[in-house]
């Protein structure tokens, strides 16, 4: 296996791993809450490098990303484990799976880097699960794709540590990041974390020069009432700034939340006009396919600059970054 990083030993053989906010104390013989961070011997190793679960080339926007180099794919990698427990984890398949279990398969970063260009992506993204927890193959992996002129994205649920995101930083492109609720309780009682920690990763992202995205995944009953979503938009528009791009999605039940209905439209519409008068730039929805509030359009004039159905997008109305009606300068990475 593969030694880990981000971890210093301590008495006894166990070992402190400093990868994400949870940092366990892992002793001899056992994992962190990811499952995947081992000691043998008082040394961590990273169980899951070069083993991947899932392999795709997705549309940029499934992740979801709407400015970050729109309309082009995405080789996208997962594997297993996470160092979250969500009620309602869609991939909980993988994200819950024993990794001597699961099948794995090997996929070295050389070869990764090699099958995202011969794919035709423009970036490679890691994603599925939890992305944190396979820190040493996304650093190495990353550094070889952003040599070859590949974008990079990390879709995470913004565990990592302040140390671990810095030593992501050189090669990094992309933070597409969960902001699940804006209470405590909630991280607490249904993914098992806590909020904070989540926040100060977010604003650390943004000053080390990652294009930022956040997803909210709006539940009826836990975080769907407009006082938290208020809170949830001036908190990012005060410390992410008012051009992140911000997803409020529609849930379903899954795993272990099948207790309580999906989203109402009107609920996300609602959220959505809120954001746009508080001063968010750029709102979106989703998981609502063939909606207006899918599209971009420019914050100073109303024209529309992309369009979007499902997964697909079609630019416009854009002259590059700037709107071809009035020339205002819309906050889209084009170029890796």
């Amino acid at each position: 296996m593969h030694e880990a990083r981000q971890y210093r030993k301590t008495e006894n053989n166990a070992a402190t791993c400093s990868l994400c906010n949870h940092r366990c104390v892992i002793k001899e013989g056992k994992h962190g809450i990811c499952g995947v961070r081992i000691n043998e011997n008082g040394i961590l190793y990273a169980g899951t490098y070069g083993k991947i679960s899932a392999e795709a080339v997705d549309p940029i926007e499934k992740k979801p990303l709407f400015h970050y180099l729109p309309g082009t794919t995405s080789y996208s990698l997962g594997s297993v484990g996470c160092n979250f427990h969500c009620r309602h984890c869609q991939n909980w398949h993988i994200s819950r799976a024993d990794r001597e279990t699961a099948h794995l398969r090997s996929l070295s970063p050389e070869e990764g880097v090699s099958r995202a260009i011969g794919s035709g992506s423009a970036s490679i993204a890691w994603t599925y699960n939890e992305p944190t927890i396979w820190h040493e193959y996304t650093l190495d992996m990353g550094t070889l794709a952003r040599a070859r002129g590949l974008g990079t994205v990390y879709v995470t649920n913004g565990y990592i540590t302040e140390e671990a995101l810095r030593e992501l930083a050189p090669m990094l492109g992309a933070y597409r990041v969960d902001l699940k609720a804006f209470t405590d309780d909630f991280y607490k009682k249904i993914c098992g974390a806590r909020l904070q920690p989540v926040l100060d990763s977010a604003m650390l992202a943004r000053e080390l020069g990652m294009h930022i995205e956040t997803v909210t995944l709006v539940i009826p009953g836990l975080n769907d009432t407009m006082e938290e979503q208020e809170a949830l938009i001036r908190w990012v528009i005060d410390h992410l700034g008012p051009d992140t791009p911000m997803h409020f999605s529609a849930f379903h039940p899954d795993y272990q939340m099948t207790d309580r209905g999906g989203t109402p439209i009107a609920t996300l519409e609602k959220i959505y006009e809120r954001a746009k008068a508080l001063g968010l730039r750029h709102p979106y929805l989703g998981n609502v396919y063939h909606h207006r509030y899918e599209n971009t359009y420019c914050p100073a004039c109303g024209a529309t600059l992309i369009e979007r159905e499902g997964f697909s997008s079609r630019l416009v109305g854009l002259d590059g970054t700037q709107c071809r009606k009035c020339g205002e300068t819309i906050g889209i990475a084009t170029h890796a």
